[in-house]
Protein backbone atom coordinates (compact mmCIF):
# COMPACT_ATOMS: atom_id res chain seq x y z
CA UNK A 1 0.00 0.00 0.00
CA UNK A 2 1.40 3.52 -1.27
CA UNK A 3 1.31 6.37 1.41
CA UNK A 4 1.53 9.82 -0.61
CA UNK A 5 1.80 11.66 2.41
CA UNK A 6 5.36 10.10 3.57
CA UNK A 7 6.74 10.34 -0.05
CA UNK A 8 5.64 13.68 0.02
CA UNK A 9 7.43 14.32 2.99
CA UNK A 10 10.21 12.93 1.59
CA UNK A 11 10.11 15.11 -1.35
CA UNK A 12 10.22 18.14 0.56
CA UNK A 13 13.31 17.15 2.61
CA UNK A 14 15.28 16.08 -0.29
CA UNK A 15 14.08 19.50 -1.56
CA UNK A 16 14.91 21.15 1.31
CA UNK A 17 18.30 19.80 2.31
CA UNK A 18 19.56 20.22 -1.81
CA UNK A 19 18.72 23.73 -1.11
CA UNK A 20 20.48 24.43 2.34
CA UNK A 21 23.51 22.31 1.02
CA UNK A 22 23.71 24.06 -2.56
CA UNK A 23 22.41 27.61 -2.60
CA UNK A 24 24.58 30.58 -1.51
CA UNK A 25 21.81 33.32 -0.65
CA UNK A 26 21.00 33.46 2.67
CA UNK A 27 17.27 34.05 1.67
CA UNK A 28 17.24 30.77 -0.57
CA UNK A 29 18.73 28.86 2.40
CA UNK A 30 16.17 30.33 4.93
CA UNK A 31 13.29 28.82 2.67
CA UNK A 32 14.79 25.62 2.50
CA UNK A 33 15.08 25.31 5.92
CA UNK A 34 12.03 25.88 6.60
CA UNK A 35 11.13 23.41 3.46
CA UNK A 36 13.14 21.11 5.83
CA UNK A 37 10.39 21.62 8.80
CA UNK A 38 7.65 21.63 6.75
CA UNK A 39 8.59 17.87 6.00
CA UNK A 40 9.26 17.02 9.43
CA UNK A 41 5.67 18.40 10.70
CA UNK A 42 3.73 16.40 7.25
CA UNK A 43 5.70 13.20 8.15
CA UNK A 44 4.69 13.22 12.16
CA UNK A 45 1.04 14.48 11.17
CA UNK A 46 1.03 11.73 8.41
CA UNK A 47 2.40 9.46 11.38
CA UNK A 48 -0.46 10.37 13.65
CA UNK A 49 -3.30 9.82 11.29
CA UNK A 50 -5.46 7.09 11.70
CA UNK A 51 -8.21 5.72 9.29
CA UNK A 52 -11.97 5.21 10.61
CA UNK A 53 -11.15 7.02 13.69
CA UNK A 54 -12.38 10.25 16.00
CA UNK A 55 -11.30 12.88 18.36
CA UNK A 56 -10.82 11.87 21.29
CA UNK A 57 -13.72 13.10 22.76
CA UNK A 58 -15.97 10.25 23.83
CA UNK A 59 -20.15 11.37 24.30
CA UNK A 60 -21.33 10.34 27.63
CA UNK A 61 -24.45 9.34 26.10
CA UNK A 62 -22.47 6.64 23.84
CA UNK A 63 -21.04 4.71 26.52
CA UNK A 64 -22.49 2.60 29.02
CA UNK A 65 -22.27 3.41 32.47
CA UNK A 66 -18.48 2.85 33.72
CA UNK A 67 -17.02 2.16 29.94
CA UNK A 68 -13.85 3.47 28.98
CA UNK A 69 -13.84 4.38 25.27
CA UNK A 70 -11.78 2.10 22.92
CA UNK A 71 -8.38 3.71 21.95
CA UNK A 72 -8.23 2.60 18.88
CA UNK A 73 -11.18 4.71 17.68
CA UNK A 74 -9.44 7.53 18.70
CA UNK A 75 -6.35 9.98 17.59
CA UNK A 76 -3.61 10.41 19.74
CA UNK A 77 -4.16 14.08 19.91
CA UNK A 78 -0.39 14.98 21.67
CA UNK A 79 1.29 14.81 17.97
CA UNK A 80 -0.70 17.40 16.64
CA UNK A 81 -0.47 19.46 19.41
CA UNK A 82 3.59 19.04 19.41
CA UNK A 83 3.32 19.75 15.45
CA UNK A 84 1.30 23.07 16.30
CA UNK A 85 3.65 24.25 18.40
CA UNK A 86 6.53 23.67 16.20
CA UNK A 87 4.55 25.80 13.11
CA UNK A 88 4.45 28.40 16.12
CA UNK A 89 8.11 27.98 16.60
CA UNK A 90 9.29 27.89 13.13
CA UNK A 91 7.33 31.29 11.99
CA UNK A 92 8.55 32.83 15.10
CA UNK A 93 12.12 31.49 14.14
CA UNK A 94 11.86 32.78 10.54
CA UNK A 95 10.95 36.27 11.70
CA UNK A 96 13.84 36.79 13.48
CA UNK A 97 16.20 35.17 10.80
CA UNK A 98 14.56 37.38 8.38
CA UNK A 99 15.56 40.36 10.60
CA UNK A 100 19.26 39.45 11.33
CA UNK A 101 19.40 38.85 7.77
CA UNK A 102 17.73 42.23 7.31
CA UNK A 103 20.57 43.88 9.10
CA UNK A 104 22.87 41.69 7.42
CA UNK A 105 22.47 42.97 4.43
CA UNK A 106 22.34 46.22 5.47
CA UNK A 107 25.44 46.46 7.16
CA UNK A 108 27.73 44.44 4.35
CA UNK A 109 25.55 45.01 1.58
CA UNK A 110 25.12 41.47 0.09
CA UNK A 111 23.46 38.52 1.13
CA UNK A 112 25.68 36.16 -0.89
CA UNK A 113 27.74 33.89 1.34
CA UNK A 114 31.46 34.10 -0.54
CA UNK A 115 30.80 38.28 -0.54
CA UNK A 116 29.67 38.39 2.75
CA UNK A 117 32.56 36.57 4.07
CA UNK A 118 35.06 38.50 1.89
CA UNK A 119 33.21 41.64 2.79
CA UNK A 120 33.32 40.04 7.05
CA UNK A 121 37.28 40.00 6.67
Amino acid sequence: MVHLEYLLAVVLFVIGLHGVLTRTHLVQKLLAMNLLQVAVIVFFIAAAAKRDAGPPIAPAASLAPGAAPAAAAHVNPLPHALMLTAIVVGVSTTGLALALLIRIENRYGTLEEQQLLERMR
